[in-house]
């Protein structure tokens, strides 16, 4: 068989060359940076197969082209974490519910205030207190200090102590001693009452007190002891025994060598024992010479009391001597220097 006649193929029919071609006549390559095949750089792609549908073809395009290369695109950053909230990270929203509901409730709010009050009204009870501690050890600390025994001191219930302590003025107060003593007197014994104090420094003083009021309680016994004392050696032999006469007002000291009956009085500041009357037993004293004996021993123990302290009557009792000392306006010592109370100084 022969080829039919016609006129040469003078090149290839446009329906037969593949698509998508370029402007230099071969489609783009997919796969730009696909290597090269060994050979000669110049020797084209091989023609297709009779008969073969002519397709998409990996080739080369023209040795002269340029290579396009993608663009770089930076790699995306890493997703941060979300940030922690604090102290409920782990909280469950039914607990936030919880929360809410409860500071809606207005029982719960009731019961927050309560507590509230409660913690104040702890804390003021618990300043009130220690302060009144302080101020009671002062005080007793002082009067102690001045009378030579134990004492307790105590305020008044009102106003409160700590509105005292700030406005620095005092409305009550009640000194109690043990009543071993009062300086040398033996069996001894006083309750004060102090009113209006007002505490404000300066050079001499200290502050001033409205009014003071004392009762001093002196047993028979006491009494025995402290002239005892007052006599060495020969105290017992002067007095053994001490008894107290209510209905007169006098009492009786007897004695191995004389008996004496005596009635206390106020005189001065303080109180005396004035002799009734008076026998030696066995030789002859003058009684002006026991009399100034026992002034000068009242004397020591009843007067020069501080603060201006003084003795307004005297009453004898089935057990002793009972006697109201007072004071009014009267003014604190400072506690230093030349001339002060050092019983004052911790005030």
């Amino acid at each position: 068989m022969t080829n039919p006649q016609g006129p040469p193929n003078e090149g290839r029919p446009t329906w037969s060359r593949p698509g998508d071609q370029g402007p230099f006549g071969q489609p783009p390559t997919e796969r730009p940076t696909e290597r090269m095949p060994a050979g000669d750089p110049s020797q084209g792609p091989p023609a297709p197969a009779p008969g073969q549908q002519p397709g998409r073809t990996d080739q080369l395009g023209a040795p002269h082209a340029p290579r396009q290369r993608p663009p770089y695109t930076p790699p995306p950053n890493p997703p941060t974490a979300p940030p922690e909230r604090v102290g409920g990270a782990n909280e469950d929203p039914a607990g936030r519910k919880r929360k809410r509901r409860f500071l809606r409730d207005p029982l719960s709010i009731l019961l927050v205030c309560i507590i509230v009050f409660a913690l104040l009204l702890g804390g003021l009870v618990g300043a009130e207190l220690y302060a009144r501690h302080v101020a009671d050890t002062k005080v007793a600390e002082a009067v102690a200090c001045e009378v030579r025994d134990k004492a307790t001191a105590s305020f008044g219930v009102t106003p409160l102590m700590l509105w005292q302590l700030a406005t620095k003025h005092f409305t009550n107060i009640s000194v109690s001693t043990a009543g071993n003593q009062i300086r040398d007197a033996k069996g001894m014994k006083i309750a004060i009452d102090i009113k209006d104090v007002q505490l404000k420094s300066s050079a001499n003083s200290k502050g001033t007190i409205g009014s003071l009021d004392a009762t001093i309680t002196w047993t028979a016994e006491g009494i025995k002891q402290t002239v005892q004392n007052s006599i060495p050696v020969l105290g017992p032999f002067v007095t053994n025994s001490v008894t107290t006469h209510p209905k007169d007002g006098t009492i009786e000291m007897k004695g191995m060598l004389d008996n004496i009956t005596a009635k206390p009085i106020v005189q001065g500041k303080g109180l005396q024992l004035q002799i009734q009357t008076f026998n030696a037993l066995g030789f002859t004293m003058p009684k002006e010479s026991v009399q100034s004996t026992l002034d000068n021993f009242t004397t020591k123990l009843t007067q020069n009391y501080p603060l201006g302290i003084h003795a307004d009557n005297v009453q004898v009792t089935d057990t002793g001597v009972v006697s109201k000392f007072s004071t009014q306006n009267a003014t604190i010592p400072n506690g230093s220097g030349g001339g002060q109370d050092p019983c004052f100084a911790n005030l």
